[in-house]
């Protein structure tokens, strides 16, 4: 039985209706799919940013910590070199006045001699020679005579040797140094230097470590005093 036109014409409203439904059901899976895809993506993005980030924030922050450390480690540095400024300034300025009480001694006619007495015997100790040279200040050359005098005898009978001492009346010792004397061998080539500030700067090389102490403390650091 043939269709009518009707019936041709709704069957193919039907079918158009069916593809369309199709189409549109299509569409939207489609779309869902996409949006997902596209969700997902996203969320590897924002994921893989967030990432990023926060490396380079906790990278910055190293760095901020690291800077940190090294201002802190200079700015100790900068404070401890201040410190020992201050303390080497300190020991500095007692040093000078040892110096001016020691210029102080060479006033005293009675305590120079004795002190000069000490100072030649030391020397000739020292040299053990036949012929030394003193050399000491113009101004202190009648003391110094007189003390050479008095301890010839004493190092003949300490040592069993004679010497022979000549005050040289050429090269004197600067007249602004505290006083003290110079002894030399016979050629000159070796010295002993006993001048007052030679014999300061002794002492206060070997008691520079007790000088601290009594001055800044004991150093908890230091295991050893030498």
């Amino acid at each position: 039985m043939a269709l009518s036109d009707a019936d041709v014409q709704k069957q193919i409203k039907h079918m158009m209706a069916f593809i369309e439904q199709e189409a549109s059901e299509k569409a939207e899976e489609i779309d869902a799919k996409a949006e997902e895809e596209f969700n997902i993506e996203k969320g590897r993005l924002v994921q893989t940013q967030r990432v990023k980030i926060m490396e380079y924030f906790e990278k910055k922050d190293k760095q901020i910590e690291q800077h940190k450390k090294i201002q802190m480690s200079n700015l100790m540095n900068q404070a401890r070199l201040k410190v020992l400024k201050a303390r080497d300034d300190m020991i500095t300025d007692l040093l000078n006045e040892a110096r001016i009480q020691l210029a102080d001694i060479a006033k005293d006619p009675a305590r120079y001699s004795t002190l000069l007495e000490g100072l030649l015997l030391q020397g000739f100790y020292q040299l053990l020679e036949p012929k030394v040279t003193i050399r000491c200040r113009q101004q202190d050359v009648e003391m110094v005579q007189a003390a050479v005098n008095k301890n010839i005898p004493i190092y003949k009978d300490a040592v069993k040797s004679n010497i022979v001492v000549k005050i040289d009346q050429e090269r004197f010792l600067p007249s602004d140094i505290c006083g003290g004397v110079e002894v030399y061998n016979d050629n000159g080539k070796i010295k002993v230097s006993n001048t007052l500030e030679s014999r300061l700067e002794l002492m206060a090389q070997q008691m520079m470590p007790e000088i601290r102490v009594a001055l800044f403390g004991a150093n908890p650091n230091r295991k050893f005093t030498d």
